[in-house]
This record gives structure tokens, C-alpha cells and sequence, in this order.
């Protein structure tokens, strides 16, 4: 049934197309439409969004457990392999077999950051969600767990969330693709557009 409903290929612009292996690991087996397997990890996000608030203060975020274990909590009620790192190349992300240590890497350097007041705490931020979402550890969810944990970290440090243009960023639309291009544009070194999208309320 998974496969017949063609959820191999439906995704929007940007985001990472899943191989058969990984549609085999979906749980709710009465999801037969896109929008449907939408809304369900939409409720997964909201849960685990709670819970986050529950831990934040006792956490420490930046540690290959903790990325994975919000990941599990955003999606494990959808997807078996929720909280495990992808063992396969995609369309976006760094070698398969790369992803611990790129990872690790990246979370050490934003410590460092923070500790020595590199930048300040939202740039240190944008420059942490892009390279996450560069890095790509999941088979799926990269961006809605990349944004959410940018948020954790933010809070953690005083700040408020960002505003993420205030905007579903699942769905095509204009605001994503705006986001996108903002994210294509670091690619290159050039986080200004990030850095203002990440911020602004429409």
C-alpha cells in the first residue's frame, strides 16, 4: 500500500526523497496520502516539542545522543528508523559514512563558538542550522529537526525561537522558497539572507 501511494517520490522542492527500504519503516499503516503521513508527524513534532520543553533545562544539547534522541522523539511514532543516522546517500548531506564525524565536528565547533563568543548567539545559530541541515544525519525530517533543535539552542542561551518566517515549511510555498534560496546562499558563505529569514514574520 506504501508504495502504491508513491511516497518514494512525493516530497516538496528540497526535501529528501525516501527509498523503498526506508517507506517500509513507516508505523501507521492507515497512512495512505502524503497530506495524511503530513499531519501524523505533525502531531509526532507537537509531542515531541512538548516534551523538549519539559527537558531543556536539564539537557545538554550539543551531543550526538541528543540530536538523536529529538529526533526519535519527533518522529518515532512515525518511522522505525526515527533517531538513527541514514545509511544511504541522498540528493543533499555529506557521505553516509561521514555523518558521526561530521557531525561531531560541527557539534564541538559550536561549543567552542558559545564559549568563546564567536559570533554573536543568532548568528552562531543560523551558521549551526545550515550546517546541520548540510550535514543531513537522517534519512528524512533534516529540516524540521535542524529548526527545532536551532530553537533548543536559542533558548538555551536566553534568546527567543526564531520566527522562521511564520510559515509551514513542509508545504511548497513562496516563504520556502525563500528559505531555500537563503540556505543555498550560505552554501556559498553568505548568511545574510539566512540570517533575516530566520527572524522575519512573513
Amino acid at each position: 500500500m506504501v508504495k502504491a501511494m508513491g511516497l518514494e517520490g512525493a516530497h516538496a522542492e528540497g526535501a529528501t526523497p525516501l527509498d523503498p527500504d526506508e517507506v517500509a519503516g513507516l508505523i501507521p499503516k492507515h497512512i495512505n496520502t502524503q497530506s495524511a503521513l503530513n499531519e501524523w508527524e505533525q502531531q509526532n513534532i507537537i509531542e515531541a516539542t512538548q516534551w523538549l520543553m519539559r527537558v531543556i533545562s536539564r539537557k545538554t544539547l550539543l551531543t550526538e545522543d541528543f540530536v538523536r534522541e529529538l529526533h526519535k522523539q519527533m518522529f518515532g511514532k512515525t518511522w522505525r528508523w526515527a533517531g538513527t543516522f541514514r545509511n544511504t546517500d541522498k540528493n543533499i548531506g555529506v557521505d553516509w559514512m561521514q555523518v558521526s564525524v561530521r557531525l561531531n565536528q560541527l557539534l564541538g565547533n559550536v561549543q567552542y563558538q558559545l564559549d568563546n563568543k564567536v559570533f554573536g548567539v543568532d548568528e552562531i545559530a543560523v551558521r549551526f542550522h545550515h550546517d546541520i541541515v548540510w550535514i543531513h544525519a537522517f534519512p528524512n525530517g533534516n529540516g524540521r529537526h535542524a529548526r527545532l533543535i536551532t530553537d533548543a539552542l536559542l533558548m538555551q542561551n536566553g534568546l527567543e525561537p526564531f520566527a522562521w518566517g511564520k510559515s509551514n515549511l513542509v508545504v511548497d510555498s513562496q516563504i520556502r522558497q525563500s528559505y531555500l534560496t537563503a540556505l543555498r546562499e550560505a552554501d556559498a558563505g553568505d548568511f545574510n539572507s539566512l540570517m533575516g529569514f530566520v527572524r522575519s514574520s512573513d
